[in-house]
C-alpha cells in the first residue's frame, strides 16, 4: 500500500518549484489549508445551522450575498492575514482591495485574490460549491502599503493558483507552474492527502459544459459550436455529452479529470462576459494551461489580457486543447 503524503509534506518536496519563496509557499499555502477547513465544516452543516440563505446585502457586482459568502471572506481574510505573509487581498466580496496594515504584513511580498465560495447560491439546495485563489509577487516595494497596480497583474505573472472543492469529498487543487497536484481531506486525521499526482487535462473529451438556457443570448459562433456537439456522428465520437453544475468550481474540476470544454461566452445581457477575470478567469486558466489544456476569452489568451479594474469580467472558454481549438474554429469562423 502507498503510503499517504500529506499536502504540508508533499510542498516541503516541491520547494524546489518555488525557489524564490523558500517556506513561504508552505505558509501561504497552510493559512488557506486553514481557512478550507473551517469553511468545510460550516459547508457540512449547513443545513443544521443559521447559514443558510440570503444576507439581504449585494456585492459590487450588484449580486445578493449570501450568508455563507460573507462568513468564507472573513474566515479566509483573518486565515492568511495571521499568517503575515500576504500584504493584502482582493475578494469577489470586496468593493476595493483589503489591506493588511501591520509592520509584518507590509514587509510581505504577495498579494492574492480570491473568489471565497464559488456557486454559494447552489448551498441551498445541497451542491457543490467552492474556493478559488490566486497569488502574485507584489510589485510595490515590500514595506510599503500595497497599492492597487499590485492586483492588476496579467494572469501569467502568476506565482500560484488553485481551488478548494466542497463536494462528496472536499478537495484542494493547486499549481505553482509545475503541473496541478490535488489533495482530498480526510477528515479523520484532519488532514489534505495527496490523491491526484500531475493532473493533466485529455486533449479531448466528450463534455461541454455551458448553460444553454441563456442559448438566444449567446454569440453566433457559441451557437454554431453547441450545434456542432449535439450533431450525431458516431465515426467521431458525437454527440458529446452536456454536463452543466453551475459551480465554476465543479465544473471546471469534472473537465480536468475526464476531459472537456467550460464556455462562459459573453451575452446579450452581459456583452463582457459574466465571469470576473482575476477571481476567476486567471486562476482556471492558469490551472488548464499546467494540466495541458488552454483557455481564452474567445480572442486572446486569458493568461495574457491586462486587467483594467478589480471586478472586470470576461468572456471564459477553458478545457481540453482540441476542444478549444475547435471552438475557436468556430468563433473565428463568419459562417
Amino acid at each position: 500500500m502507498k503510503p499517504l503524503k500529506t499536502l504540508d509534506e508533499f510542498i516541503i518536496d516541491r520547494q524546489h518549484d518555488f525557489p524564490h519563496a523558500t517556506g513561504e509557499l508552505s505558509t501561504l499555502l497552510g493559512s488557506i489549508k486553514l481557512a478550507a477547513q473551517i469553511v468545510n465544516r460550516e459547508i457540512n452543516k449547513a443545513g443544521l445551522a443559521d447559514i443558510l440563505g440570503s444576507h439581504g446585502r449585494t456585492n459590487v457586482q450588484g449580486e445578493e450575498q449570501q450568508k455563507l459568502d460573507l462568513f468564507a471572506n472573513e474566515t479566509f481574510k483573518a486565515a492568511m492575514e495571521a499568517r503575515d505573509q500576504i500584504c493584502g487581498i482582493a475578494s469577489e466580496e470586496e468593493d476595493e482591495i483589503v489591506i493588511f496594515d501591520s509592520p509584518r504584513s507590509r514587509r510581505a511580498k504577495y498579494v492574492v485574490a480570491m473568489d471565497p465560495l464559488d456557486g454559494s447560491s447552489n448551498i441551498d439546495v445541497n451542491v457543490s460549491v467552492g474556493t478559488i485563489f490566486s497569488i502574485y509577487r507584489r510589485l510595490s516595494k515590500p514595506g510599503t502599503i500595497p497599492i492597487l497596480e499590485d492586483f492588476l497583474q496579467p494572469g501569467e505573472r502568476q506565482v500560484a493558483a488553485g481551488y478548494i472543492l466542497y463536494g462528496s469529498s472536499t478537495m484542494l487543487v493547486y499549481s505553482t507552474g509545475n503541473g496541478v497536484h490535488g489533495f482530498t481531506y480526510d477528515p479523520s486525521i484532519g488532514v489534505f492527502c495527496l490523491s491526484h499526482e500531475q493532473i493533466r487535462i485529455p486533449k479531448q473529451g466528450k463534455i461541454y459544459s455551458i448553460n444553454e438556457g441563456n442559448y438566444l443570448h449567446f454569440p453566433e459562433g457559441v451557437k454554431r459550436y453547441i450545434k456542432y456537439c449535439q450533431e450525431i456522428v458516431p465515426e467521431e465520437g458525437r454527440p458529446y455529452t452536456s454536463r452543466y453544475i453551475g459551480s465554476l468550481v465543479a465544473d471546471i474540476h469534472r473537465n480536468l479529470l475526464k476531459g472537456g470544454l467550460f464556455l462562459y461566452p459573453s451575452s446579450s445581457p452581459y456583452p463582457r462576459g459574466k465571469l470576473r477575470l482575476l477571481y476567476e478567469c486567471n486562476p482556471m486558466a492558469f490551472l488548464a494551461e499546467q494540466a495541458g489544456g488552454r483557455a481564452t476569452d474567445g480572442e486572446r489568451r486569458i493568461l495574457e489580457i491586462p486587467p483594467e479594474s478589480l471586478h472586470q469580467r470576461s468572456p471564459f472558454f477553458a478545457g481540453s486543447g482540441s476542444m478549444v481549438k475547435m471552438l475557436e474554429n468556430y468563433l473565428f469562423s463568419s459562417e
